[in-house]
């Protein structure tokens, strides 16, 4: 399945946090996404208000309130963006890697995963943390972190079937664990000196154990 993507602190961004370039001056609801994003991402959702996003935007409260009919569909708005860059950045290593070689593609989003969760501005997965921060199954931004979840697990699914895997939802699910591990034990140890740094070793052990090596 080859999924198609339509698509912080601002001195420091990374690609949790990064905003695509802009080619014309952002309208007020840009402004408010991307002031959103860059604190519900450094400081979580529910620590961050409304004054706050529109006083970082530089817009009037209304101007929000135009734009999003509340905080929930805002943090929803904010994770539908955060899945579709994910996508970007995961798809684009299994392209690079080739369609015949599933394992190469996956071991090097990994390996990019690792070093990005070694940085001092790193705070692990923002559909990970709001599914902590919201144990509601009808919260809207709850649910946008359920359907990337569940997408994701599909997908690693999907990989280990396409690279020969004795038991394919065995070994998804295996690696889906290494993931959330490393985006949780990323928040934790810094420097690159936390478990992440093991991802890659962890994964491939993993793979070649159900690839019968």
């Amino acid at each position: 399945m080859t999924r198609k993507i339509v698509s912080g602190d601002p001195a420091a961004e990374t690609p949790e946090t990064a905003a695509p370039p802009q080619t014309h001056p952002p309208r007020a609801a840009d402004k408010i996404r991307r002031s959103a994003r860059e604190l519900f991402y450094r400081e979580g959702i529910r620590a961050v208000g409304v004054d706050e996003i529109v006083t970082r935007a530089g817009v009037t409260k209304p101007s929000l309130y135009r734009s999003f009919p509340s905080k929930d569909e805002l943090a929803a708005a904010y994770l539908r963006d955060y899945d579709a860059e994910f996508w970007q950045r995961f798809e684009a290593r299994l392209e690079t890697a080739g369609q015949d070689n599933p394992r190469e593609g996956l071991l090097s989003y990994l390996r990019d995963l690792g070093e990005r969760a070694g940085g001092p501005n790193y705070r692990g997965c923002g559909l990970s943390n709001t599914a902590v921060e919201y144990p509601d199954d009808h919260h809207p931004a709850r649910k946008v972190s359920e359907q990337h979840k569940q997408a994701l697990r599909l997908r690693l699914a999907e990989l280990a079937a396409d690279m020969g895997a004795d038991d394919p939802k065995q070994l998804g699910d295996g690696l889906m664990l290494l993931i959330e591990g490393a985006f949780v034990t990323g928040q934790i140890f810094h420097a690159g000196g936390g478990p992440a740094r093991m991802l890659v070793a962890a994964a491939e052990r993993l793979i070649d154990s159900h690839l019968g090596k």
